[in-house]
C-alpha cells in the first residue's frame, strides 16, 4: 500500500508540473500574442514602418509598403537593380525574335511555392493574364497604345511574350517587377481587382504571411522552401508606426531594429546602438495640381505657383545638407540616363508669378494642400508652400491626412477635394514606365491631366528601336510635361535606413529603391 501511495505522489507530483509548465507557456503565448509574435525576440526583426500598404493584391499594389510586403512574399521574373541592370529571378534567360515582336523567356526549374506545389509556366501566364486586365488596376506597362500584349506557354518551364508591334520599351520592362502568382491558389478569386483577395497567401519569396492587425503590425515567418535559400531570421514584423517621433524612440529603445529616418534625426541618434545606411532611390519628391480644381484649368495661373515656390529653401529644411539630396528640375531624376536639362526649371520669381495670375485674372486665389501628416519632410515642405504662396496673394490651406489615403483621393478622376498634394514616386530608369503618371490613360494620372501630346510622344518612344531618337523624343516629352506644369519636382532625396548593430547582412540583402531590401533572407541576427 506505501509503495501505491508513493507511486501516486509522484503521478500526481508530475501532473502538477505539467500543469505549471503549461500554464507558464500559455501565458508566454499571450504576451507574444498581443505583441503581434510568437518568435522570441532574439529570432525576430522587427521594421518600423510608417503606414499601412495600399493592398496586399500583387496585381494591383504600388505603394511602397504593398510592393515591399509583395517582393517578401512572391518573386518576379527579372528584376532590376539600381543601376538599371537586369538580374535574373524566376528566369532564367530572355530572348528577342529578330523582328522584335516575341520575347522567350526560360524559367527557373525546382521552384516550389510555400504550400510546397511546383512552379510552372502556368503561373506566369495567369499572373500576366490577369495583370493585362484594365479592370484589375494596373495594366499600363502591358499595353502597347491600344492592344495587350499576350503570354503563352511554350512548356511547363518557358513562355512567350507577344508584342502587337516591336518595342524597346516593352523588350525592357515586360518581364521585370512584376511578381507571379500562384495559379492553383488565385484562380478561383472572384475578383483580382479588390485589395485583400481571399485566399490565404502563397508564393514563392523568402517569407510569408502570418498575421496583419491593419495599424500595428504585419508579421512573417520564414518559407523554408525558398529559391534562394532558407533564411537566416526566423520571423519578420513590420511595425506601423505612423508618427516620426515615436518610431525614433522605439529605434533608441530598441524596441524596433531598422526604420527609415531623416537627416535631422541622425545627431539624435549617434548614441545609440545603430548604423546609418544612407542610399539614393532615384526618386522625385513632389508638388501636383489637380488641373480639374475650379481656377487651376488655366496653364499660366498653375505656370504661376510655380515661380513662386523656392525649392532650395525647402530641401535645405527638410534634408539639411546636399549630400543627402538632389535637386530635380525634370520630371526624370537627376541620374537618369534620360534625363533632358532644356527644361522650365521655374526659378524662384514672385514677380513674373503675379504678372501670370493678372494676366489670367486671377485674384483671391484659394487652394488646399493635402500632404501625408507623418512625413515630417512633407510637413515642412507644406508650410514652406504656403507662405512662398502667401506672397503673391494665394491662400492655401493645410490638410495633413494619411499619405495612401490621399494618393487614392486623388486617383478617382471626377475628386476636386484637393487642389494640390505632395507626393513622390520611383519608376525606373526607362521612360516609358512614366506613362503610368503622366499619359491621359495612365493608372497613376493624379494630375487629371489630359493632353494628346504627351500621349502621342509617349507613343513614339515605346515604339522607335534607336536610341539616339527615343531621346531626342524623351526630351520633347520632358519639356512639353514642365510647360504644362501641373508637377512641380522638390527633390530627389537620399533613404537613410537606421538599422541596429545586433543586425547583420545588409550589404548582401542589398539596399533597393522601393521594397528597401532586395532579398530578405539574407539578414542575420549577430550571436
Amino acid at each position: 500500500m506505501k509503495r501505491r501511495w508513493n507511486k501516486i505522489w509522484i503521478g500526481g507530483g508530475v501532473i502538477v508540473l505539467i500543469l505549471a509548465l503549461l500554464l507558464v507557456w500559455e501565458q508566454k503565448l499571450s504576451q507574444s500574442s498581443a505583441t503581434g509574435t510568437t518568435t522570441p525576440a532574439n529570432e525576430t526583426f522587427t521594421y518600423a514602418i510608417d503606414g499601412d500598404p495600399s493592398s496586399l493584391n500583387p496585381i494591383n499594389t504600388s505603394d511602397r509598403w504593398g510592393l515591399t510586403v509583395t517582393n517578401m512574399m512572391y518573386s518576379p521574373l527579372i528584376r532590376i537593380e539600381n543601376d538599371g541592370m537586369h538580374k535574373n529571378e524566376l528566369a532564367t534567360s530572355m530572348n528577342v525574335s529578330e523582328d522584335g515582336k516575341t520575347l522567350t523567356v526560360k524559367l527557373r526549374e525546382g521552384v516550389k511555392w510555400s504550400d510546397g506545389v511546383p512552379f510552372t509556366a502556368d503561373d506566369v501566364v495567369f499572373t500576366y493574364t490577369e495583370k493585362a486586365k484594365k479592370e484589375n488596376g494596373n495594366a499600363d506597362n502591358l499595353w502597347i497604345g491600344d492592344k495587350p500584349i499576350t503570354i503563352s506557354k511554350v512548356d511547363d518551364h518557358t513562355v512567350a511574350f507577344h508584342l502587337p508591334e516591336a518595342s524597346a520599351a516593352a523588350i525592357n520592362n515586360v518581364a521585370t517587377e512584376i511578381y507571379i502568382m500562384p495559379k492553383h491558389v488565385y484562380e478561383k478569386e472572384p475578383d483580382l481587382s479588390v485589395k485583400e483577395l481571399n485566399a490565404k497567401p502563397v508564393g514563392t519569396g523568402p517569407y510569408q504571411l502570418v498575421e496583419y492587425k491593419r495599424g500595428e503590425y504585419i508579421r512573417f515567418r520564414k518559407n523554408p522552401t525558398y529559391y534562394g535559400g532558407e533564411p537566416h531570421i526566423d520571423e519578420v514584423t513590420l511595425r506601423i508606426i505612423s508618427n516620426q517621433n515615436t518610431m525614433k524612440v522605439a529605434l533608441q529603445k530598441g524596441e524596433v531594429d531598422a526604420a527609415m529616418v531623416l537627416p535631422t534625426d541622425i545627431e539624435d541618434l549617434k548614441q545609440a546602438s545603430l548604423t546609418l545606411h544612407p542610399y539614393s532611390e532615384n526618386r522625385i519628391g513632389y508638388i501636383g495640381l489637380n488641373t480639374r480644381y475650379p481656377g487651376l484649368e488655366d496653364k499660366k495661373v498653375r505656370q504661376a505657383l510655380f515661380y513662386a515656390l523656392n525649392k532650395d529653401n525647402m530641401n535645405k529644411a527638410a534634408y539639411l545638407d546636399p549630400k543627402f539630396y538632389q535637386t530635380p528640375y525634370s520630371v526624370l531624376p537627376p541620374q537618369n540616363s534620360f534625363v533632358a536639362e532644356d527644361v522650365e526649371h521655374y526659378q524662384t520669381n514672385p514677380e513674373k508669378a503675379k504678372a501670370l495670375l493678372k494676366e489670367a485674372g486671377v485674384s483671391q486665389l484659394q487652394l488646399k494642400l493635402a500632404y501625408a501628416a507623418s512625413d515630417p519632410a512633407q510637413s515642412i515642405q507644406s508650410t514652406f508652400i504656403q507662405q512662398q504662396l502667401k506672397a503673391i496673394g494665394v491662400d492655401v490651406q493645410l490638410i495633413g491626412g494619411d499619405g495612401t489615403e490621399i494618393s487614392t483621393e486623388m486617383r478617382n478622376p471626377d475628386s476636386t477635394k484637393y487642389s494640390m498634394f505632395l507626393n513622390g514616386y520611383i519608376m525606373g530608369d526607362d521612360p516609358d514606365l512614366y506613362r503610368f503618371l503622366f499619359h491621359s490613360e495612365g493608372s497613376a494620372n493624379y494630375f487629371k491631366h489630359y493632353d494628346q501630346t504627351t500621349d502621342q510622344l509617349f507613343a513614339q518612344g515605346a515604339t522607335e528601336l534607336d536610341t539616339a531618337k527615343r531621346h531626342e523624343i524623351y526630351d520633347q516629352l520632358q519639356k512639353h510635361l514642365m510647360d504644362e506644369a501641373f508637377i512641380y519636382p522638390i527633390v530627389d532625396n537620399k533613404k537613410v535606413l537606421a538599422v541596429n548593430k545586433r543586425i547583420t547582412g545588409i550589404d548582401d540583402a542589398k539596399l533597393i529603391s522601393i521594397y528597401t531590401l532586395e532579398d530578405w533572407s539574407k539578414l542575420r541576427i549577430a550571436d
